[in-house]
């Protein structure tokens, strides 16, 4: 390239080129201009392509090969030498710079930062330009186009995220996993070393955990759900500059049992206060299949009541009370009742509970007595009972008799009879005979296996002859066998009814029982003349306690459901897992008892499964729990009212009589704790007294200190009283005893009706009454009230005696009442004292009238003030030895600490008193007399006036 430059310097001196000769100035000039084109005849040359490489956030690039433009018109100036690079291209960040024109060597670089997240390359055409003719930079050449390709170097700035915050997985115990989960981090570096992840790493240290390097997470040993249920581990992640995440991820492990079919969420004791009405018994509870194709499940939930009471939880009320309470028909005979004075022949039977449940051991019987069931119970007669009875014990021949009458001496014929025999209950029944000699009905057999499992059930034998039918546990049961026997002659035996065993009194050398009953019964009841219907039978055998179902159109479609009739098993039949389960929530135990009895409910829970094309389905175990019935709130029922009672001895003659408990109440309570002062102090509880209502069963006014002479005295009650309040009572020498279910008010108002009539009180000092009430039969009594009553004697004072019009004794009150507490009540023994003050108080205030009256004659006498009051001192020192004063009789019954002078304070409060008690009579002669004595204070401060006239001349001044 040099030696063709140097060949041109010849040609040009040859030219004259550079020579100040020929022609002049201006045709100089145009010669160097033409000289110059003719200099300027080659274009730059440059290469075709580059390939470069920039660092981001740097402005050099590199370029391979190096950026150096060529010219063949050097060394000539201007032509030979290169003033640009040039880049075609919007918006490039590069520029290119000529570092040396003779040479034409340059550079690329960058006019901003460039970043490789943004862009990782780029390409665009470059050209070089010579410096043309001359300094103006007129006529460059420009040469070729030549492709550049840069490439942007990456810088590790960002660090690896993970995508996830958080991650979570549930593995089975005892399992080994090649992986339980991936987790996954990114770095937002452009190139690959620094974006891409190189490995995974877990921070946290001694978990039996391990990851790889694409973040799949396995455990390194068998877990156990028993030993730990969750695992929370810590992981990081590097790229592959070895740069580590910004913040590490967490990853829990929730560790399950290994899948057992069964029902889950439950609790296996379930608590009932009385009166919350329906509880749900598991409202949490679901079906785990383990991922079983089910098609449908069957569940049977069962309540297990067989060890309370007769069966379950039932009313304890007697039986007359409860078949009174269930519209049965009047005239039921109760053959085994509480012991009493009138019904002693089930005083030697052994008795189970408070609930009148006998136990019969096979060594006991009772006689009952004649009279309490007619011999002859016509064509119809029912005959009910709760038994509880097992297998026979011993040789399986024997009879076991319930009830039976049959000759009490000489023969031992069977006149009717219900018995067990091999469990079988039979029925006999043998007519009297009448004109037709035939074969009839006389044996009745049932096979049931109820009569010998056990448990309670309730029986009830309707006749109605010659058909006869069995109701167990409000079933209808037709016998399976029915033999004929001959009817029975007339014979004049008497005969003998008894329970638990049958009365040999024939064909043996000493009368006795034989065979014995081996088992429990309750409410053995026999009705003559009438049957009961199905809807009593019913009642009568009602449990109170039941599972329910709460909201039952809630169920859905594709559930059924079944309850027996006691409503102690529920079956449920859905073919959908999600029904099931909400449909076994909603299962709920009730107990309607205002007291139940507390203790164990046991509840057992089975399942039947059925699986789609499996010819093993899957298993689910029972479920057994219990409901817990806590203790009823006791009751305290208080009796209260007037302890002592003085009447007249003509209202005892009255056809009326006397009421002997006009202001008596009945009150309930209950004691309910309450906390003092702040909750955190450990301040002692008070007892706060709630009163409750509730029914009562029975109350008995007992006669004390002997029993009542009905030549001259009764207690009297209207009958109307009675059955207004669906009540019933039985009157006798020993007292009065009303019974039935009814409030508290019924009986209380029942009880302000009771009278007492005494035909001849003369010989009547006092007599004294007792009340007790009851509530289920015996199982909350009340307190013992105690009532006296007396004659109230009349105070007489002779005729020769001065005062005699003035101790005219108003008719005072015969009780007094003090609510405000109950020992207060029992101090109505104070009005004869009462009374015996106010007339001594009287007369007193009579003679210091009088005293003043003289006093004011006298002073009219007198000068001077001394001598008038010395003389007033001296009068009023008078002598009342001559007043004569009668005392009433029942001074006696003055209360202790009260004294014999009253302020006239004291005497204003003792007439108020008396005026307001008296209002509460019932009695209308009463009533009538204290019109004219107690019509307030106004009143009788004039009938006072009326009464002050009175002779004073025989009193000495």
């Amino acid at each position: 390239m040099l030696t063709g430059r140097l060949c041109w310097v010849p040609l040009l001196l040859a030219l004259g080129v550079g020579s100040g000769s020929g022609g002049g100035g201006g045709g100089g000039s145009r010669r160097r201009r033409l000289l110059a084109a003719r200099v300027n005849k080659h274009k730059p040359w440059i290469e075709t392509s580059y390939h470069g490489v920039i660092t981001e956030n740097n402005d050099t690039v590199i370029l391979d090969p190096p950026l150096v433009a060529l010219d063949k018109d050097a060394p000539v100036p201007f032509a030979g030498e290169i003033c640009a690079f040039k880049i075609h291209g919007q918006e490039l960040p590069f520029e290119a710079v000529v570092l040396n024109k003779t040479s034409g060597e340059g550079r690329l670089r960058a006019k901003s930062p460039i970043d490789c997240e943004l862009q990782k390359e780029y390409t665009f055409i470059i050209q070089a330009y010579d410096c043309g003719a001359g300094p103006r930079e007129t006529a460059w050449k420009k040469s070729h186009k030549a492709v550049v390709h840069i490439q942007v170097k990456d810088v590790n700035e960002f660090a690896p995220t993970f995508k996830e915050p958080a991650y979570k997985a549930v593995v089975t115990e005892g399992k080994i996993y090649d992986s339980i989960l991936q987790v996954e981090a990114v770095d937002e570096d452009c190139s690959p070393q620094y974006s891409q992840i190189c490995n995974y790493e877990i921070v946290t240290t001694d978990v039996p955990f391990a990851i790889d390097r694409n973040g799949n997470i396995r455990n390194t040993e068998k877990l156990s759900y028993d030993k730990q249920r969750q695992y929370e581990i810590l992981v990081t992640a590097y790229d592959c500059g070895q740069k580590p995440a910004a913040q590490d991820t967490l990853v829990q492990v929730d560790v399950k049992p290994v899948c057992k079919p069964g029902w889950q969420d439950w609790t296996k004791r379930i608590e009932y206060q009385p009166g919350s009405g329906s509880v749900p018994l598991f409202p949490s509870i679901h079906l785990e299949t383990c991922d079983g194709a089910v098609s449908s499940i069957q569940i049977t939930t069962e309540l297990q009541t067989n060890y309370i009471g007769k069966g379950c939880d039932r009313e304890t009320y007697s039986e007359r009370s409860l078949q009174k309470l269930c519209g049965a028909s009047s005239g039921i005979i109760d053959l085994l009742p509480s012991p009493s004075a009138a019904t002693n022949w089930t005083a030697g039977l052994l008795v189970d509970s408070s609930e009148m449940i006998f136990k019969f051991d096979g060594r006991q019987g009772a006689k009952i007595p004649d009279g309490i069931v007619p011999k002859n119970l016509t064509d119809q007669f029912t005959i009910t009972m709760w038994m509880k009875h097992g297998p026979s014990p011993g040789v399986r021949a024997e009879k076991e008799t319930i009830l039976c009458n049959s000759d009490k001496t000489e023969m031992n014929r069977h006149h009717y009879a219900l018995y067990l025999h091999n469990c079988r209950l039979v029925f006999l029944l043998r007519k009297d005979f009448d004109q037709a000699d035939t074969f009839r009905p006389a044996e009745f057999h049932w096979k049931l296996d109820q009569i010998c499992d056990k448990e309670w059930h309730y029986y009830v034998i309707n006749v109605e002859f010659p058909v006869v039918t069995l109701y167990m546990d409000g079933a209808t049961y037709e016998p399976y066998l029915v033999t004929n026997d001959w009817p029975i002659h007339p014979s004049h035996i008497a005969m003998q009814l008894t329970v638990g065993a049958c009365w040999q009194g024939g064909e043996v050398t000493k009368p006795r029982f034989a065979q014995f009953f081996h088992g429990s019964l309750a409410s053995l009841t026999i009705r003559p003349g009438k049957m009961e219907s199905q809807k009593v039978i019913s009642c009568l055998q009602a449990c109170k306690e039941g599972l329910d179902i709460n909201s039952l159109e809630s169920l859905g479609q594709g559930i059924k459901y079944h309850f027996n009739p006691s409503q102690s098993i529920l079956v449920m039949e859905g073919d959908d897992i999600g029904n099931i389960n909400r449909a076994l929530q909603k299962v709920s135990y009730i107990n309607s008892r205002q007291f139940p009895t507390a203790g164990v409910r046991r509840l057992r829970v089975s399942s039947k499964v059925q699986c789609f094309g499996e010819d093993v389905c899957i298993s689910v175990p029972d479920m057994d729990a219990y409901v817990m019935v806590l203790q009823a709130i006791e009751p305290q029922i208080s009796l209260r009212g007037t302890d002592r009672l003085w009447r007249p001895a003509a209202q005892f003659e009255s056809a009326r009589g006397v009421t002997l408990f006009p202001d008596l109440k009945i009150v309930s309570t209950f004691a309910k704790a309450e906390a003092l002062g702040d909750l955190k102090t450990t301040a002692p509880k008070s007892a706060v007294l709630e009163e409750m209502l509730h029914n009562l069963d029975f109350c008995d006014i007992l006669v004390l200190g002997g029993d009542l002479d009905p030549r001259q005295e009764c207690l009297e009650l209207n009958h109307s009283e009675l059955h207004q309040r669906h009540l019933d009572a039985t009157n006798s020498t020993a007292g009065y005893s009303i019974y039935g279910v009814g409030s508290m008010s019924r009986y209380e108002q029942v009880l302000h009706h009771i009278r007492y009539r005494n035909w001849h009180p003369a010989s009547l000092e006092s007599r004294r009454f007792r009340i007790k009430c009851s509530e289920l039969n015996g199982r909350y009594t009340s307190n013992e009230f105690n009532l006296e009553v007396s004659i109230l004697h009349e105070a007489r004072v002779s005729d020769k005696e001065h005062v005699n019009h003035l101790i005219v004794q108003p008719p005072f009150l015969q009780s007094v009442h003090h609510p405000e507490s109950q020992s207060s009540i029992q101090r109505s023994s104070v009005v004869p004292s009462i009374a015996t003050v106010v007339i001594i108080i009287s007369v007193c205030m009579l003679v210091f009238v009088v005293a003043m009256g003289v006093y004011r004659v006298r002073i009219a006498h007198q000068h001077f003030t001394q001598e008038t009051e010395a003389a007033k001192e001296a009068e009023m020192d008078w002598d009342d030895s001559a007043l004569t004063i009668t005392v009433n009789p029942m001074e006696k019954h003055e209360e202790p600490g009260r004294g014999e002078e009253e302020t006239e304070e004291e005497e204003e409060e003792v007439e108020e008193d008396m005026s307001s008690s008296s209002s509460d009579s019932e009695d209308s002669e009463e009533e009538e007399e204290e019109e004219g004595m107690g019509k307030g204070r106004h009143g009788q401060s004039g009938a006072r006036q009326a009464q002050l006239e009175w002779d004073d001349s025989a009193l000495p001044y």
